[in-house]
């Protein structure tokens, strides 16, 4: 058996050069070049061979830690860094030949190797790999495919649909894309087919990081709802998106069925036994801690909410914890916006505009909250405690876990000295708070960088790691969980049966884990008001799955993108000379914008590149590029 803890280190293929694959950004469909150096009837002796080549295939699946989705192409974050693509992209300064993050010919080729795997894994003898478990590995490389297909849909559109392995003689202007529909259809048809041969969770830790029959029904949630919202359920923006033989690519009418398709499919999910929201007392302790739940989540290897996650030691979530943390420590790079910190609730569940919500905008907490909340077992402030600013106190579990704020300690730093290093020498005793004002040691006027929002990204940040040594804790990359199919299914069946009592059910117990109450108890109003409904539900998706690349797939499909609040970025007031006043600088916390993004809408689709173009003629572009 194969482990994919393994899957990116050097795995049994060193003369076997698949990566002559992955050279240049063409086509890669129509790249027919050899696989490895080895003959075919090699590759397909020893089992040891086609697990790895399976693995290189796992090996594909990208960490979207560095990309638009993470690192500023919505409303949630904003690189510090100027220059970098993604500021151009938000500024509107990019084309069909500038390539950023064109994933196209990276997903083409991991659909061509799980083909190849699935039409030669047979030539290996039954007693080298048993019938069941080829039947087991064809499974799992018909998730990648489906997989990489869903990655090229979600992010071009319709794409070119390829079935078999292509001969060299092939002629390629004979592959247009596939409308829409046909391509929800291939996906679902791949991933029913591999649902049928995996198991729905596995028995040992061994396989973790391994599809199983939850990661088919998962991906199988996030397209439906993908077809069913505005994007591409009778969109008009896409009427002229067709192929050059007039074949259009786009569904023209909407169809309400596609809700009850979305919510279907996060039923399905949802009824699998074995998989239930991750709590503090999995862990063993005594105590519901909500603060404890969320963070260590993202922190804990095989727990029961994580429906498909990718491991990688000491690669992606090094550079995580480094582009995340103040300086000097740190990059500071991967800015929280205000737009995002404002989205959070407080403890009592409403939102920092509600009269009844006991937010207060100015000022410092005078003295710490009696009741100590926000405080977990390891004794960290989270936000009520004297000399922070009002504006963080009193606010919901998930703010602490996902936001690093002026004056909150930096976590990522073990022992006093090391926390110590984060502070300036009037502020150093021993808890390291962020010093995000103007002369502070991640401010504007140490480290001349006047972009930096206040905020740093904190979700997913270890605190048993040290980024002054550069020590960061092995986990995983969560590309799918639970809480995401709960609200997906709440989600859709606003849209067909807003009364149906799972409606609440579901957002309700994303919130209780999270601390918060019950959205009927705050918001009664919402309550079978399909608009207002609809209002909250995205709030929670933007609060619950902020920074792991949802909030921008779910301004896309919800064609939210052109909203000028959502292109209009604000942060605390970062570049006023505080005086040496430190935390005490009151000015610090005033809103101020950052930027005003560029939106068009051709942007809901990113470009295929020029150069693929070319190679295609029947290969039609994208609208606007």
């Amino acid at each position: 058996m194969i482990t994919m803890n393994n899957i990116f280190k050097n795995i049994l293929l060193g003369s076997i050069a698949l990566c002559l694959l992955l050279s240049g950004p063409g086509c890669k469909y129509l790249d027919v070049a050899p696989d490895n150096l080895l003959t075919s009837d090699m590759l397909w002796e020893t089992r040891a061979n086609a697990e790895g080549y399976l693995n290189q295939v796992y090996g594909r699946i990208g960490i979207p830690a560095d990309d638009y989705t993470m690192l500023g192409g919505s409303d949630e974050t904003s690189c510090s860094i100027p220059g970098v693509n993604v500021r151009h992209m938000t500024s509107g300064n990019w084309n069909a030949q500038s390539n950023y993050w064109y994933y196209w010919g990276q997903n083409y080729a991991g659909i061509r190797q799980s083909i190849v795997f699935e039409q030669n894994i047979d030539k290996i003898s039954d007693v080298v790999i048993g019938a069941d478990l080829k039947k087991q590995y064809k499974a799992e490389a018909l998730f990648l495919r489906g997989w990489f297909y869903w990655k090229l849909l979600r992010q071009y559109g319709p794409f070119v649909k390829i079935t078999g392995q292509l001969s060299l003689n092939e002629d390629y202007n004979k592959y247009p894309r596939a409308p829409f529909n046909e391509c929800v259809e291939h996906i679902n048809d791949l991933l029913d087919r591999a649902a049928a041969n995996l198991p729905a969770t596995w028995s040992s830790s061994s396989n973790y990081g391994r599809a199983n029959k939850a990661s088919c029904l998962a991906v199988k949630s996030q397209l439906t709802l993908w077809a069913a919202s505005p994007l591409w359920n009778g969109n008009p923006r896409f009427a002229s998106l067709k192929n050059k033989d007039g074949v259009a690519l786009a569904p023209s009418q909407y169809d309400v069925n596609k809700w009850r398709a979305a919510a279907n499919a996060a039923k399905a999910v949802i009824d699998l036994t074995g998989y239930r929201l991750f709590t503090n007392l999995d862990e063993g302790d005594s105590q519901f801690d909500p603060y404890l739940s969320f963070r260590n989540l993202f922190l804990t290897n095989w727990n029961t909410e994580i429906l498909f996650s990718t491991n990688m030691a000491g690669s992606w979530q090094w550079g995580h914890e480094v582009r995340c943390a103040p300086k000097p420590g740190g990059y500071d790079m991967q800015n929280a916006t205000q737009n995002v910190v404002d989205a959070f609730y407080m403890r009592n569940g409403r939102t920092i505009d509600d009269p009844l919500s006991q937010y207060v905008e100015t000022g410092f907490v005078q003295v710490d909250d009696p009741a100590n909340w926000g405080k977990s077992k390891d004794g960290l402030n989270r936000g009520y405690v004297k000399g922070n600013a009002n504006m963080y106190a009193n606010r919901e579990a998930r703010f602490y876990v996902s936001i690093q704020y002026n004056g909150k300690p930096v976590l990522p730093a073990l022992t006093q000295d090391d926390r110590n290093f984060f502070s300036s020498d009037v502020n150093k005793d021993g808890t390291g708070r962020a010093e995000f004002y103007y002369s502070g040691k991640s401010g504007v006027g140490v480290n001349n960088n006047g972009d930096i929002t206040g905020y740093d990204v904190l979700k997913n940040v270890s605190p048993a790691s040290n980024i002054r040594t550069s020590a960061v804790v092995y986990r995983p990359f969560i590309h799918l969980r639970l809480a995401e199919m709960y609200l997906n299914y709440a989600e859709a069946l606003n849209e067909i049966e807003p009364n149906n009592p799972d409606v609440l059910k579901y957002v309700n117990l994303v919130r209780q884990r999270a601390g918060v109450p019950d959205l009927q108890v705050v918001y009664p109003a919402a309550v079978g008001n399909q608009n207002e409904m609809r209002k909250r539900l995205l709030q929670e998706r933007q609060v619950e799955l902020a920074f792991e690349g949802d909030r921008y797939f779910t301004l896309i499909r919800r064609l939210m993108m052109n909203d000028s609040k959502v292109q209009t970025i604000y942060r605390m007031n970062t570049i006023t000379n505080d005086g040496n006043q430190g935390f005490a600088f009151t000015d610090f916390n005033k809103r101020t914008l950052l930027q005003t993004r560029v939106w068009n809408d051709k942007m809901y689709l990113f470009p295929i590149a020029q150069s693929d173009i070319d190679k295609n003629a029947s290969l039609v572009q994208n609208p606007g590029w």
